[in-house]
């Protein structure tokens, strides 16, 4: 594709490894052991846009840290590209993000954030492509979570609640603290993501976000004290799994964008056995998009939505398409 990527610079909350022509890597993570500086955020900027070998310099942010994002806006400023999974910038507090947006669309510096929502699945992008089209979002309702996804495709047949969570934990799938993905606050940070980039003026806080956490097990000490008590739930869950299989239902936990009434909101549904969000398996994700052009039959994406490995795939994409932007062949 005639482009010539460099990383020169690599760094974690520690430590920091700085080159000004590459890094080898092949071996990053030894030098990043055997030749590493303190880690500090200003020298790590400083080190980049004070280096006048390369034309374009884009800093990716793979943390899931709020004081990071913060600094989106000064890099753009300095003319450094975004690119990032990080969804705290574009879920945090509406002026911030319109003040990116302003400033993005102002300048010819680019923020790329793909991978905020379904990992590497197409879905801002997407988004954008019927947006840009002229079409008219309606509605966007899906299945955000592979952690949740995971835990409702196995809560089948006669097994606890409690067993498919420990399962999942134990499969790596839910955050150290299961709580933290059953609270449904990552999903509220998606919707919120896509409904602003619908058009929607909305807070997180303007969400309403239905926790699958019960309330006497949110003030456990600790995710171990959580996973021992939850067993005691396990009755309450299987009678709204057989009032769902009665019904021929599935339970599903699903976040919802809806444009026409200007809100948002993430809470348990219930679905036929025939309907696209009760055919998923493992931890996939699924996204409906009801527009104008596609009222009859909504625009479907769905695949697994989380896992380093296709969350690195949509942030590359994201690199990509920034050189494109820039002018490479495509």
């Amino acid at each position: 594709m005639n482009i010539d990527l460099r990383v020169i610079g690599i760094t974690g909350s520690s430590t920091m490894l700085l080159s000004d022509t590459g890094i080898d890597l092949t071996q990053w993570k030894q030098l990043l052991k055997k030749e590493a500086e303190p880690a500090d955020i200003d020298s790590f900027v400083h080190h980049l846009s004070d280096n006048h070998v390369f034309p374009n310099k884009v800093l990716v942010d793979c943390t899931a840290d709020t004081s990071v994002a913060s600094h989106y806006y000064n890099w753009l400023k300095k003319g450094i590209h975004v690119i990032t999974p990080n969804k705290k910038a574009n879920s945090g507090p509406l002026d911030q993000y319109l003040k990116l947006r302003t400033l993005q669309r102002a300048s010819y510096t680019h923020y790329f954030y793909e991978a905020t929502v379904g990992a590497g699945l197409p879905i801002i992008s997407t988004l954008r492509g019927l947006l840009e089209t002229g079409d008219k979002i309606l509605r966007i309702e899906g299945i955000f979570s592979g952690t949740l996804s995971y835990i409702f495709n196995n809560f089948e047949g006669t097994r606890a609640f409690s067993d498919v969570v420990a399962e999942a934990k134990e499969a790596g799938y839910t955050e150290p603290d299961p709580r933290d993905d059953l609270s449904g606050t990552d999903v509220a940070r998606k919707v919120i993501i896509l409904a602003r980039e619908s058009g929607l003026r909305l807070e997180l806080s303007d969400i309403p976000v239905k926790s699958l956490v019960p309330e006497t097990l949110a003030a456990c000490s600790s995710a171990d004290e959580f996973m021992q008590k939850l067993p005691s739930f396990d009755e309450d869950w299987a009678r709204q799994r057989s009032d769902a299989d009665a019904a021929d239902e599935v339970l599903r936990y699903v976040g919802v964008v809806d444009t026409v009434n200007k809100r948002g909101q993430v809470e348990l549904r219930r679905y036929k056995r025939d309907h696209p969000f009760a055919q998923l398996s493992g931890s996939d994700n699924i996204i409906a998009f009801t527009t104008s052009r596609y009222k009859e039959q909504p625009l479907i994406v769905r695949g697994p939505g989380a896992g380093a490995e296709v969350t690195a795939g949509g942030v590359f994409c994201d690199i990509l398409r920034l050189a494109s932007y820039l002018g490479a062949p495509s």
